[in-house]
Parts: C-alpha cells; structure tokens; sequence
C-alpha cells in the first residue's frame, strides 16, 4: 500500500476579523484549511461563506487564487500518510460536503478557545478544529488535544509535519509551477515559528 500526502494551510488575509483574532493569539496565521493535493487546487475549511461578513460562514471550499487570499501570508505543511488514512480523511470531508447546509460556524467554540474551555457543538467547527477533526481520522495520527482546543498555529505540531512553503500566498502557484517536485519546495525557506511552544 502506497503512501500519500496531506497538507495544510495556514494563512493571515489580513481581513479585520483576522486581525481581532490576531491581537488575541499573537501568533502570524490565524486560519487553518487542509488539501490532498500539492498544488492546493482543492482546499477545504471552514470559514466565510461571504468575503464581506465573517459571521455568515461554514463547510468551504476556498480558492486560493482569488478573494482575500490574493495578499494573504502563508506557511503550507505536508505530511505523509498511509493511502488508507488519506481515504478515510477524504471520505470525511466528503461526507461533510454533502451536507453542508447542515453545517456551521462554531463561533461560539471560537471564543470559548480564547477562556481554554472545550465547546463542541453538532456540525459545527472553526477553521482548526475542522482540520484537527479530519486528521483525526487517520489511525495513524494521535491528537492529544480535543480539536476544538486546537488553534491553528499549534496543527503542525500534532504530527511530524514538513515545510513545504512559506511567503505570499500568491507566490505559492509560480513556485509548483517551476518546480513539480512538491516535495523540493521550501528548501531554501525559514519558517517563523507559528507556534508549538
């Protein structure tokens, strides 16, 4: 059986909402998506459902190449996982978009965070706790932490992610572009820490 690659996303659009939340954390990326693939073609989260209201949001699937994301900072991690992992997390995810008018926000869960107290509530997440739930799939992938106790800034730290990335957003497509060896990608980069202590 074949090993695959999952990777996540961690961005700071620099929108107002993003903004409040970062004077909170203090940490340089605010909001969590996860992909299957190298090029970030399809990425999932959980977030706006409207570019201009930050309290309309659940199941997305964001573009990277348009919208608030156009002058977003970034940092892109991978992880390899067991091809049976990759698909149960898929399935997940597919599962959630098949349903997705029954989804929603966890506003609440977003602020509980903040007072380190749990707040699951059915078929809600935020964007981290979203990500943190569809890793938990994997058998192979221990998190200690309930998600929705996860910011996003502590994802890579649940596993033995990789670099992949880190700059503009906008930059990242040229980058696969030139080089098709995803895995190559970020050698040459630093990564500020985005927070596991």
């Amino acid at each position: 059986m074949s090993n695959k690659k999952v990777y996540i996303l961690l961005t700071d659009t620099g929108a107002l909402f993003a903004k409040a939340i970062k004077l909170y954390t203090r940490k340089p990326y605010n909001h969590a998506s996860i992909s299957f693939d190298g090029n970030l073609t399809q990425v999932y989260s959980f977030g706006r459902k409207n570019p201009r209201n930050p309290f309309i949001g659940g199941f997305v699937k964001e573009d990277i190449n348009e919208g608030l994301f156009l002058n977003a900072d970034c940092v892109v991690y991978s992880l390899t996982i067991k091809e049976a992992d990759y698909y149960r997390m898929e399935l997940y995810i597919k599962k959630i978009e098949a349903q997705k008018e029954y989804y929603h926000y966890n506003l609440m869960g977003l602020f509980a965070i903040i007072i380190i107290k749990k707040l699951k509530r059915k078929n809600a997440f935020f964007c981290s706790e979203f990500v943190a739930s569809v890793l938990k799939q994997g058998k192979g992938i221990e998190i200690n932490s309930p998600p929705s106790l996860l910011k996003p800034c502590y994802l890579y730290c649940v596993a033995s992610f990789e670099l992949v990335f880190q700059g503009k957003l906008r930059d990242y497509n040229k980058v696969t572009i030139n080089q098709p060896n995803i895995s190559e990608i970020g050698s040459s980069h630093t990564v500020v820490s985005a927070g596991c202590s």
